[in-house]
């Protein structure tokens, strides 16, 4: 098995989601006793968040490409970035590395094609619902999204910083998000994206009007799969 280095802490609810998918995918298919080699760089998100808030992006750019480094010298010979609005930078650290990085939306743009879903809503962090640098990804698969309500933007970018990466689950978050997901259905989509990793605490993948791709388990499967050598 291949050796994936994971740079996470992005919340850390998201990292521990990583650890126990990835190791659970490749042992269904492994002998007994068999567990994925595994590197995880847990940052510190302080400082991240701080940065993004001031749309500081070159500081987070040196934060992650410091620990994507750090992750090869130790003997990954791939990587997972573990959340999705850090690949706004996924570009300049996979400059940085002479090892593979999975990209999220690239995973799960090839799900969807797959599937052959034409049609989708995306939900996550407002970077990732209004900013080119993801949405682009999912349309070279052939996928058309809709394009992001401001309301429901500053809804669920509050969910999911307020309340998610704080390990806070709530009813009302909830029913939130099952309304804004039938709202997408009425304006025409065909599926969500669920492109936020700690968005599946508050969505129930199997109980929704749409089929809904959930962006950390596809990238997980991918993860596992590259740890395997399937891809």
């Amino acid at each position: 098995m291949r050796k994936l280095g994971i740079i996470g802490g992005m919340s850390w609810i998201s990292t521990r989601a990583y650890y126990e998918r990835i190791n659970r995918m490749v042992q269904k298919n492994a002998p007994p006793m068999v567990s994925p080699p595994l590197l995880i760089e847990s940052l510190d998100y302080g400082p991240i968040a701080a940065a993004k808030q001031n749309d500081d992006w070159d500081s987070i750019a040196s934060t992650l490409v410091e620990s994507a480094r750090r992750l090869e010298s130790a003997g990954a010979e791939g990587l997972v970035i573990a959340a999705n609005t850090m690949h706004k930078v996924y570009d300049r650290v996979t400059e940085a590395v002479s090892i593979p990085i999975l990209h999220i939306a690239d995973c799960v743009g090839e799900v969807m094609e797959n599937a052959k879903c034409e049609s989708a809503a995306l939900l996550g962090t407002r970077f990732v619902m209004t900013e080119s640098f993801y949405r682009q990804r999912l349309v070279s698969h052939g996928v058309d999204l809709l394009p992001p309500n401001p309301d429901d933007v500053e809804m669920v970018d509050g969910i999911i910083y307020k309340e998610l990466m704080l390990g806070r689950v709530t009813r009302d978050a909830e029913r939130a998000l099952k309304s804004i997901i039938t709202m997408k259905e009425k304006a025409g989509a065909d599926a969500i994206v669920l492109a936020c990793t700690e968005l599946e605490l508050v969505v129930d993948t199997d109980a929704n009007v749409l089929p809904v791709f959930d962006s950390t388990d596809i990238h997980c499967r991918a993860a596992a799969d590259w740890i395997v050598g399937k891809d």
